[in-house]
């Protein structure tokens, strides 16, 4: 979180509930399966528990999940679960409570563990993504394969990213290749397990361990190939790639009076254009995109 904080977004430029779920009725008649609902943080919105409930109602979506800072879990999960929710991922940087602090900057370390463990309990298998960042986080790795010893989660390291607002570097970069080494050097059964093949993930485990672990290596072998994901920011904008800066209004055209004729042109268009691979590490570094919080992981 940026000293300065972020500026919030106009409640009137927001999706509202019945814009989410048309455009969540659009993309599962054209093919979508599923769902997650990201940020910002979906957990303040006060309709988020109904938009679950709507959207499992809807015929041939076959999973409805969340990523969340888990700061609201405690308070909230058990009646997400009751609205349907199939999955949930959490970001959590880090186990040290000194070091949640000073990233996030505000308390709430042990309510995120809190939550983890109550989405284990209610039979969950939560996924923790990790963001990994030299100096900050890399000491930590082991303590993270740690946690799969006794719980039943997926730990995802995922390389630094660039996006407007983080002073990326690529001196800060933990590689995939590194962050696996390091690991094995203590776990050397540390074993890969097969993947799907859109999974973003490359994952892991150590035998006998509960959990799993997977790679998400954006940077330095990125799956642009695999990739099937499509993100519509909370203000209502298309964009086909996470770090393209090219947006499409679907909010606007919603709210123009488009028909789903036409908005499914729309979206056919902006996909077409999506292109084979991104820009690759230096490029990304110098181009103008939303800070990660305005577009959701």
């Amino acid at each position: 979180m940026p000293e300065e904080g972020v500026p919030l977004t106009a409640k009137d430029s927001l999706l509202t509930t019945d814009e989410v779920l048309r455009l969540a009725g659009l993309f599962v008649r054209e093919g979508v399966r599923k769902i997650r609902l990201t940020g910002g943080e979906p957990t303040v919105r006060k309709d988020l528990t109904d938009i679950v409930a709507a959207l499992k109602r809807i015929p041939s979506l076959e999973s409805v999940g969340i990523t969340t800072n888990g700061l609201m879990l405690t308070r909230q999960l058990v009646g997400l679960q009751r609205a349907g929710l199939d999955g949930l991922n959490i970001s959590l940087d880090t186990l040290k409570a000194a070091k949640y602090e000073r990233i996030t900057r505000r308390k709430g370390w042990e309510r995120v563990i809190a939550g983890i463990d109550l989405a284990i309990q209610l039979g969950y298998k939560p996924k923790v993504n990790c963001v990994l960042m030299k100096g900050f986080n890399d000491d930590e790795l082991c303590d993270f394969v740690e946690m799969t010893r006794d719980r039943c989660v997926d730990i995802r390291f995922i390389e630094y990213m660039p996006f407007t607002g983080n002073r990326w570097d690529t001196s800060e970069m933990v590689p995939f290749r590194e962050a696996l080494a390091t690991i094995r050097e203590r776990y050397p059964d540390f074993t890969a397990l097969d993947n799907g093949p859109n999974d973003t993930a490359k994952a892991f485990h150590v035998p006998g361990f509960r959990g799993q672990l997977g790679f998400i290596s954006s940077m330095t072998e990125h799956f642009c190939g695999g990739c099937n994901r499509l993100r519509i920011t909370a203000d209502g904008n298309l964009k086909v790639c996470l770090f393209g800066n090219t947006e499409v209004s679907l909010r606007d055209a919603l709210r123009s009076g488009c028909s789903e004729d036409d908005l499914r042109c729309l979206i056919s268009a902006a996909v077409k254009r999506k292109k084979k691979q991104h820009a690759g590490m230096l490029n990304l570094s110098q181009m103008e995109n939303r800070p990660m919080i305005l577009i959701g992981g």
